[in-house]
């Protein structure tokens, strides 16, 4: 795959695109006996959610590849260059990482979406999925392999493990000299596993404790749409928001008409925020410090901006937070001294997410601070060479 052309692994992804797209029907098939085995082992609602595939999010998968086929191509780009004093010519030149290994739980289209970007960025990669999932992993993987054999790849620069047992997983972490680099996307469950079992490095795809402070200097209309959607436009994923902070100062105005508007979600407060709606059930410390991946929302009221960053180095994860605020100065310190992988000025949590800033499928939201932090595009997925040219020196 290092050795491949640009040209023919774009001609793969498009193939697959293609593939997945005239195959719907045999897809949605092997999705729908997912689905019943969940639904009749209990599986709530919202986890049913991302497993579940429909024709409109397979045609938004084949689009995913379509647009990664179309972004420039990181491999063999060169990120610094200089000439030292002695006439060394030094570069640093992306190259790929080799074998990516993603382990990820109940969602069939990271199938597609990791394989789409370890691909483009020359990498094979090999997936490990859940065993809800496993019928569906499989009918999206024989495509994309399918697709490179047609462009003259190897259909195993796709690999796909079907033993979906506990050891596999543990054995599949511990694949160091196989796997350069292993990308974990789901629950604290698999990330605490991979932190106790893994040999191979990683980066941790960590939880999305996403918290939307709204400001005493807010457009409270602003503030009401960002909240709702934050909250409840996609609830069961890594960056809706868990946690609600609201300036004193406007909480008495805002609280009860975003509580309104946040018909369906089942809200708990601090005792602050239930002086003001009463129908808030108590809050604990563990509801504040919980990603809850569904329609339930922590309410706090604080101080003022301090107030607020405190309570999110307490609780959040570092995955992303958002500050309602028309205030510069204000912006500008919550931006400046909140640690997470992504900060954002009066806008949803949402949007953190690859295809939305412009990087293609991410293959997972980082929230470590080494090699890649933040949602990982294609170059999170290469390495950097150094490339030293010279005309016979040596070291003196």
């Amino acid at each position: 795959m290092a050795r491949s052309s640009a040209a023919a692994r774009d001609e793969a992804l498009r193939l697959a695109a293609d593939l997945l797209e005239e195959d719907t029907a045999l897809v949605l098939e092997a999705n729908r006996s997912d689905v019943e085995r969940a639904r009749a082992g209990g599986m709530e609602a919202t986890a049913l959610d991302r497993l579940t595939l429909t024709e409109a999010r397979i045609a938004s998968m084949a689009g995913g590849l379509r647009q990664v086929a179309g972004l420039v191509d990181p491999v063999g780009q060169v990120v610094g260059g200089w000439i030292r004093p002695n006439g060394l010519r030094v570069r640093r030149v992306r190259v790929p990482l080799g074998v990516v290994g993603v382990i990820y739980e109940n969602r069939p289209n990271v199938t597609s979406d990791a394989a789409g970007l370890c691909l483009k960025a020359g990498n094979a990669v090999l997936l490990r999925g859940s065993s809800s999932a496993l019928a569906s992993n499989i009918a999206v993987a024989d495509r994309l392999r399918a697709a490179l054999a047609k462009a003259g790849l190897p259909a195993d620069a796709v690999g796909l493990v079907t033993d979906i047992t506990r050891e596999a997983a543990v054995d599949f972490m511990r694949m160091r000299g196989v796997i350069d680099c292993l990308v974990p996307r789901g629950g604290p469950d698999l990330i605490a596993t991979v932190r106790e079992h893994a040999t191979v490095p990683y980066v941790e795809d960590g939880d999305g404790n996403c918290h939307v402070y709204v400001d005493r200097a807010a457009d409270l209309d602003m503030a009401e749409r960002i909240v709702v959607n934050a909250k409840t436009q996609r609830p069961g994923v890594c960056n809706a928001a868990e946690t609600l902070l609201v300036h004193r100062d406007v909480a008495g105005e805002f609280l009860p008409r975003v509580a309104a508007a946040l018909s369906g979600v089942e809200l708990v407060g601090d005792d602050r925020a239930r002086a003001l709606v009463p129908a808030m059930a108590p809050a604990t410390e563990d509801d504040f410090a919980t990603e809850f991946l569904r329609l339930r929302l922590a309410v706090g009221v604080v101080d003022d901006v301090g107030a607020a960053i405190d309570h999110i180095a307490r609780f959040g994860t570092g995955h992303s937070e958002a500050i309602v605020t028309m205030d510069l100065p204000t912006a500008t310190r919550f931006t400046t001294e909140v640690d997470a992988a992504a900060v954002l000025v009066n806008a949803s949590t949402r949007f953190i997410d690859g295809e939305e800033l412009g990087l293609g499928a991410e293959i997972g939201i980082s929230t470590q601070k080494l090699h890649a932090r933040g949602p990982m595009g294609l170059e999170a997925l290469t390495s950097v060479r150094f490339v030293v040219e010279g005309d016979g020196q040596v070291r003196q």
